[in-house]
């Protein structure tokens, strides 16, 4: 005898298919919905229906938009001569949470990784450099995370980058706010030495 519905077990293994979601965390969200009315089910499923056919990329900065080119593009407020590069969308939805930045963005969805058969190719590396070309832009603001495949994409760009009539400038890392220095690693304690700033900057 089958212990789950047929119906229950699909939809555990589709959630099983989402990024950090295993076995126990998919069982307890397929019960959690089973649990709630039918017409929440339904307006999920029809949220997740709609979800590619109202989405696209920005023809710009290639973030996820229902509109081309997206809010942040369309904004005359936003300093169009700087523009940050990041990874993926989500990178650009944690730094606008900051409220910091006023620039534009550039997503190249993803990083070098050429183990896993990434180059500059499957990157949005030739749409910046053609972004640059058209001019219009001073600063190029290189935020990519510091893993071993964030700085290799960063050592990448500031190569190719490097003739190019913009300053290069990379988000700098070190030490968080409100950490005591004694229970930072030796890998991000050297890098906040290596990215120290003139106090008063």
């Amino acid at each position: 005898m089958q212990a789950v519905p047929p119906a229950l077990e699909r939809l555990i293994t589709d959630f099983q298919k989402l990024p950090g979601i295993g076995q126990k965390t998919a069982t307890r969200l397929a019960l959690y919905l089973l649990r709630r009315p039918a017409a929440e089910a339904r307006t999920l499923a029809e949220s997740l229906a709609a979800l590619h056919g109202s989405i696209q990329l920005c023809s710009r900065c290639f973030t996820f938009s229902e509109t081309d080119p997206c809010a942040i593009c369309g904004d005359p407020r936003r300093n169009e001569r700087l523009v940050c590069v990041v990874e993926e969308p989500g990178d650009l939805m944690v730094i606008e949470k900051t409220g910091a930045f006023r620039g534009l963005y550039h997503i190249l969805h993803g990083v070098l990784s050429p183990m896993d058969g990434i180059g500059p190719d499957e990157l949005k590396i030739r749409e910046l450099l053609e972004r640059i070309r058209q001019g219009g832009i001073d600063e190029v603001l290189l935020a990519t995370s510091s893993t071993v495949p964030g700085e290799a994409t960063a050592s990448y760009l500031m190569e190719i980058l490097h003739q190019a009539p913009v300053r290069v400038t990379r988000l700098a890392c070190g030490i968080p706010m409100g950490m005591d220095i004694k229970y930072a690693d030796e890998h991000t304690l050297a890098r906040a030495i290596e990215t120290r700033q003139r106090m008063g900057e």
